[in-house]
């Protein structure tokens, strides 16, 4: 199978689809991998680095993305990166096609494109193992952003997240108990801050009670989160619902009566985000302010940690990305159902049916 990896082309995303590791094993099963001319520079990977482990060097997006049985990125591609596709191929990567432009999804459907989305790739147990690492580093980095950010040379209000002697720590809501919660409570706990977390499981709830019990946990109503947020020096959003749009949790209403120049981390953006006045933001802009609150809602956060993320990402991914390699789509299903979860379109039909009204991404 042609294995191909192109260059990521969305702004401030310096991760790569493969690492030179990850050429290697492909390559001992017997696959050709093309990689893109410089494709791996954000993560520290030469193009030498591949060759050395047995890939070939294309130097056009349109012969990386032509050649592929199978193209591994790892952001949604653009539209016009679709369109070099050929019909039949197969995409994987953490597609988000829940918040894409309907156009793209019309496109993949009309040439029979399969997407297949890392982030969905689902074990019996319910775990995620792919968007598992991928989350972590966006929980730990929610914590180093909101330190930056509520500094005065940043906008901020000043506020050291874990205060000292006669003063306050920091006021720190996080909306999620999933793997990005965890993470971020850790951090902001690690740093002093006093931490409330709501989510609607209450087992998520439990989990978070048994590993930091000075955490206060709270159902996610629609009271509890209002009332939390009022208080809150930073709000971080981590709601997913994977294959679907993440819900709407923070209405401008609420985001209203936050005290002025709050920080809102919203960590979701890359699922359309769940705050009504989240847009997203790159990394060079990251940040606006919004009813009197400063909005950070990059959504490839991990995109600057590049060579940790990339790393992870393939670790993760290999076996399914083998799966599929070794066996072609339609056996790797029926083999490794966590797979299945992950097919988006298939032969020209949609599988994931929450894609019938993509919303316009945002």
């Amino acid at each position: 199978m042609n294995i191909c990896i192109p260059k990521e082309r969305r702004p401030f995303e310096f991760r790569v689809g493969l690492s030179p590791q990850g050429v290697h094993t492909l390559a001992q099963h017997g696959h050709t991998v093309y990689v893109e001319h410089d494709a791996g520079l954000g993560a520290g990977f030469s193009d030498e680095d591949y060759e050395r482990a047995g890939a070939r060097i294309v130097y056009s997006p349109h012969e990386v993305f032509g050649r592929a049985d199978l193209l591994l990125k790892v952001a949604r591609p653009l539209l016009e990166e679709i369109e070099w596709l050929p019909p039949g191929a197969t995409l994987m990567g953490l597609l988000h096609l829940a918040a894409a432009r309907r156009n793209k999804i019309t496109y993949l459907l009309e040439n029979n494109i399969t997407a297949v989305a890392l982030e969905q790739i689902e074990t019996e147990d319910g775990e995620r193992p792919v968007l598992k690492p991928m989350s972590r580093i966006g929980g730990l980095m929610a914590v180093q952003v909101a330190a930056r950010l509520l500094q005065n040379n940043h906008g901020g209000k000043g506020i050291l997240l874990g205060g000292l002697p006669g003063v306050p720590p920091a006021e720190v809501v996080v909306i999620g108990a999933g793997v990005v919660g965890t993470c971020a409570t850790r951090g902001f706990l690690g740093l002093g801050a006093h931490v409330t977390v709501l989510d609607v499981n209450p087992r998520a709830l439990e989990r978070i009670f048994q590993a930091f019990p000075s955490v206060g946990t709270l159902p996610a109503t629609a009271y509890n989160v209002a009332r939390t947020v009022s208080f809150a020096d930073v709000v971080v959003c981590a709601v997913l619902q994977p294959g679907k749009r993440a819900p709407m949790v923070l209405t401008r209403e609420m985001i209203k009566t936050m005290k002025p120049r709050a920080l809102l981390i919203d960590v979701s953006i890359d699922q359309g985000g769940c705050a009504e006045t989240s847009r997203p933001t790159t990394h060079d802009r990251p940040t606006y302010i919004e009813e009197g609150v400063i909005h950070y809602a990059v959504p490839n956060m991990p995109g600057v940690v590049a060579r940790t993320a990339t790393h992870a990402l393939v670790t993760a991914a290999m076996p399914y990305i083998l799966a599929i390699a070794n066996h072609g789509v339609a056996r790797a299903m029926v083999e490794v159902p966590a797979v299945a979860h992950a097919i988006n379109t298939y032969k020209g039909e949609l599988r994931n049916l929450s894609l019938m009204t993509p919303a316009e991404e945002r």
